[in-house]
């Protein structure tokens, strides 16, 4: 059986129901919804809306992750061309690791490495000089609302990678590694 639906009093105007309501406000938008249903109803009705339950807001969003893949990839282009009027930018070969984008979409952080790993201070110091002028040229190339303010920090994934590396290469580690492929 389906629920009745909450029922509504408009002045000069018969009784109506809660979905009703909603078709009428979009009708009459002087008239808002909080007028219509009163306070505690207007709440149990918008519960009772559908919500976006397909992000969590434990990590990226899908749209993050998208702007944040084209942003990486226009940047990449843009270093590789060389089209940055600075000396020593162009001398560098700069890898681009990942883009991230914040909730608003209007600030996205870099994390970018020279090739080789030489000069990194060096590099980050370029960037950040002519962060102005790489944000002109990387947000040329793609359509958004708001070109990102871009801000540059140094990838320290190879680093890590490399840390785990020697972690499991360590006598203790593979010791513990070996008896526990014993045991399976």
């Amino acid at each position: 059986m389906r629920p009745e639906a909450p029922v509504i009093t408009i002045p000069g105007k018969s009784v109506i129901s809660a979905s009703f309501a909603c078709v009428y406000s979009c009708v009459h938008p002087c008239l808002p919804l909080k007028a219509l249903l009163g306070k505690g109803r207007q709440q149990a009705y918008m519960s009772n809306m559908a919500k976006n339950r397909s992000h969590e807001g434990a990590g990226p969003s899908q749209r993050q992750l998208r702007v944040g893949e084209v942003v990486r990839r226009s940047l990449s282009e843009v270093l590789a061309r060389g089209d940055v009027h600075d000396p020593e930018l162009g001398r560098m070969s700069i890898t681009v690791g990942e883009v991230r984008v914040s909730n608003d979409l209007k600030t996205a952080t870099a994390y970018v490495l020279p090739l080789g790993g030489k000069d990194k201070e060096l590099c980050l110091q370029a960037l950040r000089r002519n962060t102005a002028e790489i944000r002109h040229l990387v947000t040329r190339g793609i359509t958004l609302k708001f070109a990102p303010q871009i801000k540059f920090e140094l990838d320290e994934t190879f680093d890590r990678m490399d840390d785990t590396r020697r972690m499991f290469a360590d006598e203790h580690v593979r010791r513990d590694l070996d008896r526990s492929d014993e045991e399976e």
